[in-house]
């Protein structure tokens, strides 16, 4: 459903894995990665000091790389709703998707329970949908029939929760190459810049005429150099990440959350 800036928001709490902790975004002070919640926050408390000189947003970001959607819902959303937000971001499930064997409907039923427990605290509830990870890298296409799947259920949930989604497998701009790490699983700087944008847009219209949905054509590469390229990442990216499954280890294992506590946004 399509937003709009009504209220100003007081208390922002973000949950999630590596997307909302701002993995691939290592611009913040000391080289902390940022992410699209902290530059959405910025933009956030901007736009409403704008409005109101005197308004404060206070901001948490609970999310941890690498965990499962089950684990996001243990350790992080009751520590979201005892911070009492008027805002939440929810983003989830994409780590459950590419593990092979997945029960879509298990993980649909889950995430169903987290927004209706986040949107019955009062709380506006942002969310999103994936994009197709055949634009990503070549064995995605294995995962695109079940992608799909999942994105119809998330846009189900939204709906009859009421929380705002923002609908990234529709667009072309976050599918593009240039707005990802090499490991095409987590979006570069300026991805999370596109996503923070895309995420503001719920909360902020954006003019009549205009979208944060980008037109581009998917870059092609010749055989040979495709062939390469693919090479080079399973060498880099895939065998790591399938060793970690096979030793049942995650990248977010001993990780805390970088901003666990409400703190006001810094503009």
């Amino acid at each position: 459903m399509a937003g709009s800036r009504e209220k100003t928001f007081g208390r922002f709490v973000a949950i999630g894995d590596s997307q909302t902790e701002g993995v691939g975004d290592p611009t913040g002070p000391g080289g902390i990665e940022r992410g699209w919640a902290d530059r959405f926050a910025g933009q956030l408390a901007e736009a409403q000091r704008r409005q109101d000189p005197e308004s404060e947003l206070l901001y948490a970001n609970l999310a941890v790389r690498g965990k499962l959607l089950a684990q996001i819902d243990e350790d992080q959303t009751e520590a979201a709703l005892a911070m009492e937000p008027d805002l939440i971001s929810l983003i989830g499930g994409l780590n459950d998707v590419i593990r092979p064997g997945c029960d879509i409907d298990l993980i649909l039923a889950r995430m169903d329970t987290m927004q209706d427990r986040l949107a019955s605290s009062g709380a506006t509830v942002l969310t999103i949908t994936y994009p197709d990870p055949a634009l990503m890298m070549p064995l995605g296409r294995l995962l695109s029939d079940t992608m799909a799947e999942f994105n119809r259920g998330l846009r189900r949930i939204a709906d009859r929760h009421g929380s705002l989604i923002l609908d990234v497998a529709e667009s072309a701009e976050v599918a593009d190459p240039d707005h990802w790490c090499d490991d095409r699983l987590h979006l570069n700087s300026s991805g999370h810049q596109v996503m923070a944008d895309g995420m503001f847009s719920l909360i902020e219209p954006l003019p009549e005429g205009q979208s944060w949905i980008g037109d581009i054509s998917p870059k092609v590469q010749r055989l040979p150099q495709r062939v390469l390229t693919e090479a080079r990442w399973a060498g880099a990216f895939l065998a790591p990440w399938i060793y970690r499954r096979l030793a049942g280890k995650s990248s977010g294992d001993g990780r805390m959350a970088k901003r666990p506590d409400l703190a006001p946004v810094e503009i």
